[in-house]
């Protein structure tokens, strides 16, 4: 079938990443974040960073799948997927990857070494930036999907 062509192929791929992404998103923002908080330097050389180290192996395979086919995608856009919004789509995963080098990730060196409340509340504050920018993504996806939806139908 012509409809699964490779940049379709890449466009789901693409999509399965970021509602991958925006779903462990809100889990680290309402559940693993706030968790971070109750414990304490008593209990904290026993979590040491353990979790943060574990939780790459999760969280780089999608992210770099997400930021290879969203720069394919803004380059050759899909019929469902207008040039427009594959753009703001990777205009906000340089948003979520500069918000995980240089405001997410310094805070986890600082909380992996020692406890600091105002260091995780900026933490659980600077990842909403992440959380809205995964959800915008995911709307602007789910928008697509549905477009092509109506363009498959139309045919």
């Amino acid at each position: 079938m012509a409809i699964l062509n490779s940049m379709n192929m890449i466009f789901i791929l693409h999509f399965a990443a970021t509602f991958f992404m925006l779903g462990l998103s809100w889990f680290v923002q309402l559940v693993h974040y706030p968790l971070l908080g109750e414990i304490t330097q008593y209990r904290k050389r026993a979590y040491d960073d353990t979790p943060m180290r574990l939780a790459t192996w999760v969280v780089a395979p999608p992210m770099i799948v997400e930021l290879i086919t969203g720069t394919a995608l803004a380059w050759r856009p899909v019929v469902a997927y207008p040039p427009l919004m594959a753009w703001i789509g990777l205009a906000l995963l340089l948003i979520i990857w500069f918000s995980t080098a240089f405001l997410q990730a310094p805070r986890h060196e600082v909380l992996a070494t020692q406890f600091m409340e105002p260091t995780h509340r900026s933490l659980m504050r600077t990842n909403l930036l992440r959380t809205f920018a995964w959800t915008l993504r995911g709307a602007l996806l789910l928008y697509a999907l549905l477009l092509s939806f109506s363009l498959v139908s139309a045919t």
